[in-house]
């Protein structure tokens, strides 16, 4: 098999093979557990400095005792300090996950908006957020880029930027829109269980016939 030589095509490579090492359509593939926009919203900001596991331990306390917006904004910020203190920074994520709530109330009728200039003015929410959210449990196109993807990125040889909004902005113009969430969520769950900051298992990998980085690392 000829190998990719351009970003374009190790990108296109990468997409495609990772596809069957991990299965599933941009839901099933999110770690997150969720079962609505304002619930994956809430979750994601919740995710910042912690892992999925610990917020999945948390949500369903959270969404049980304050299922909708209207419920967490007006809930008492003490008891969702305490549902949300093992996640760490539990003071700023409350004051977080409540002032998004009532942004939604006050400018989007309560539910949460499309266009990532309208995501990204709510408390908590930056690209990343949005762009998960639009992938995800919005059917709109979306490229995450966190600390996995720009990890990934740069050692596929796909861009040089470092800066995430760069990246972005790459790796979207490799790719066509209705891949860049399943691009991310499969990049994502690779940098997790083989492409390791510093093991990586090049050995497993396969991808490793092309990276650049393959056994360099």
């Amino acid at each position: 098999m000829a190998r990719p030589r351009s970003p374009k095509g190790r990108a296109r490579e990468t997409y495609e093979r990772l596809g069957p090492v991990y299965p599933g359509t941009v839901q099933e593939l999110c770690e997150l557990d969720h079962r609505s926009a304002f619930e994956l919203l809430t979750a994601t900001i919740l995710s910042a400095q912690t892992t999925d596991a610990r917020v999945n331990m948390v949500t369903p306390e959270l969404f049980r005792r304050w299922p909708t917006p209207e419920a967490l904004a007006s809930a008492p910020t003490e008891e969702v300090e305490v549902v949300l203190q093992s996640t760490g920074f539990f003071r700023q994520k409350t004051k977080s996950v409540q002032g998004m709530a009532r942004a939604l109330l006050e400018r989007f009728g309560g539910e949460v908006p499309h266009p990532i200039a309208d995501l990204v003015t709510l408390p908590g929410v930056g690209r990343k957020t949005a762009n998960v959210i639009r992938s995800v449990a919005l059917d709109e196109p979306g490229l995450p880029v966190d600390t996995h993807v720009l990890r990934l990125s740069k050692r596929l040889g796909l861009t040089e930027e470092t800066d995430p909004v760069k990246v972005e902005t790459v790796l979207c113009s490799l790719l066509k829109p209705e891949e860049w969430g399943l691009f991310s969520e499969r990049v994502i769950l690779h940098g997790r269980r083989v492409c390791d900051a510093k093991k990586p298992r090049c050995g497993e990998c396969v991808l490793n016939d092309f990276c650049p980085s393959a056994f360099k690392v």
